[in-house]
């Protein structure tokens, strides 16, 4: 059976000792401004349990993308959480990984996931994102740079040690990082969005399991 919901991250109570709350009692305080708690999108059955939560505001890319940010090119990085509670390796064909966009009531368009590589050819590709194009159906692909400078060689390296560390979960372990998809700077069309996983294998049984599609608007912010 298949189990799909969303779990919400736990705001942390602080808690201020009698004594610091005399102090402040004289003076005036100023009220910190309250960050809203983005919820990971999570599917799990036979075992593996899968949490999505895609980045789609510029400051979630800062820490990983100091300089270049792969959302200022159009790029979605979607963060990927895999946890293997069974007492068997379970595989991940990674490149089978699809985002599923609705465009229009007829029309589901399949996205496939970009490579360290290709995150760096976007991003620093010349009018990588024009804000004024209109929308385009389906989505065209864009054509990677060329040439390797120092630019693309740091961000292609920053988006690899971002990126999913491997394809194999190990029993009770989990596999975490980002996966990244070609939007053109259309991030609205997330909420109508769904991360679809296809093909994942117990390799000791080697047997397949059911495959996975996570709805990314169940990705909330509360």
């Amino acid at each position: 059976m298949r189990r799909v919901y969303y779990t919400r991250m736990r705001t942390i109570a602080i808690f201020v000792p009698l004594g610091a709350t005399l102090l402040l009692a004289g003076g005036i305080s100023e009220a910190q401004p309250q960050h809203p708690i983005r919820a990971s999108a999570v599917e799990s059955h036979e075992g593996l349990t899968i949490s999505v939560l895609p980045l789609t505001e510029a400051a979630q890319y800062k820490e990983k993308f100091p300089r270049k940010s792969p959302y200022a090119a159009g790029i979605l990085a979607v963060q990927v959480s895999l946890q293997n509670d069974t007492d068997q390796s379970v595989k991940v064909s990674l490149e089978r990984v699809r985002l599923l966009v609705t465009l229009s009531e007829d029309n589901r368009q399949q996205i496939e996931a970009l490579s360290s590589s290709g995150v760096a050819d976007v991003t620093l590709s010349p009018g990588a994102k024009d804000p004024t194009a209109r929308r385009k159906f389906p989505l065209p692909s864009r054509a990677p740079s060329s040439g390797h400078d120092k630019n693309w060689t740091e961000l292609e390296k920053a988006a690899r040690e971002a990126g999913m560390p491997g394809s194999i979960v190990a029993p009770r372990g989990r596999l975490q990082g980002l996966m990244y998809f070609d939007l053109q700077g259309q991030f609205d069309l997330v909420s109508a969005a769904h991360l679809y996983i296809p093909e994942l294998l117990v390799l000791e049984k080697n047997r397949s399991l059911t495959y996975f599609e996570i709805d990314l608007s169940r990705s909330a912010v509360n």
